[in-house]
């Protein structure tokens, strides 16, 4: 009997190790890269009889992006992961949009620019558990967006800067391939609301050179996807755009 109580609390004892030996209780991984992508939709304004009006070009853009995640041992304070991306688009513009005299001429040249910062505190819910990771938060994502439309003819230009920020549910999972260095992984932030709808999801596989104590470079190569689909409050102003493309960076974990 006492043999076999030892012998429990020896497994007891060794499940415990390799738990801990498993977790991650505190973590610091970063990264950046470029996101290339081929953007398609377009932007109208509807006022009264007025209106106005732009299309893409679906010209190949490159952008910038850059995250880092926060992971601590503390259960009731969610962890924190923070991004950082641009995005843009050429396209044409034609017709009137607000605060202007005359109207844009046919086929103007235009962009629409966007800085996105997402702020997102989440629950660690699976920490590398048989493998996978499982996290589950709430993305709040600020939203800076500059459209321009040049000058041309009589027409002077326009220029109008937006401010938005909303919440996303967010989502994201893991899977460590066993014996190696190798990991796929997926997140999804997401949210529809009266008809708007606004996504960004991406997949990824990543190469991490473990063998390198203390802080561990690595590889990332993916593949994003972001829609807006949202219009203003007063129906006049209609965003629908899609991001699509790969994206691929480095990565340092601590």
């Amino acid at each position: 009997m006492i043999k076999m109580k030892k012998v429990l609390s020896t497994i007891a004892c060794s499940a415990i190790i390799a738990t801990t030996a498993s977790a991650d209780f505190a973590r610091i991984e970063m990264g950046g890269g470029t996101f290339i992508s081929t953007p398609t939709g377009s932007l109208t304004y509807t006022d009264g009889t007025s209106s106005g009006s732009y299309t893409s070009l679906e010209k190949v853009q490159s952008n910038i992006y850059a995250w880092m995640l926060v992971k601590h041992p503390i259960p009731v304070i969610p962890n924190l992961r923070l991004e950082y991306s641009t995005l843009s688009d050429e396209g044409k513009a034609q017709g009137n949009f607000k605060d202007i005299s005359v109207p844009i001429p046919l086929d103007t040249a235009s962009t629409l620019e966007f800085t996105q910062v997402d702020v997102i505190p989440y629950y660690n819910i699976l920490d590398n558990t048989a493998w996978i990771t499982l996290d589950l938060g709430l993305d709040i994502k600020v939203i800076e967006s500059e459209y321009k439309v040049d000058a041309t003819g009589a027409f002077t230009g326009y220029n109008e800067n937006i401010r938005v920020v909303m919440p996303l549910a967010y989502v994201r999972t893991r899977v460590q391939i066993p014996i190696t260095e190798i990991g796929l992984e997926a997140d999804v932030k997401y949210i529809t609301y009266g008809g708007d709808t606004v996504y960004d999801v991406r997949v990824k596989v990543d190469y991490t050179l473990g063998f390198i104590p203390i802080i561990q470079p690595g590889l990332e190569l993916g593949y994003r996807m972001q829609k807006y689909d949202i219009s203003s409050n007063d129906e006049k102003t209609k965003l629908k755009l899609d991001f699509s493309g790969v994206y691929a960076g480095l990565m340092l974990r601590f």
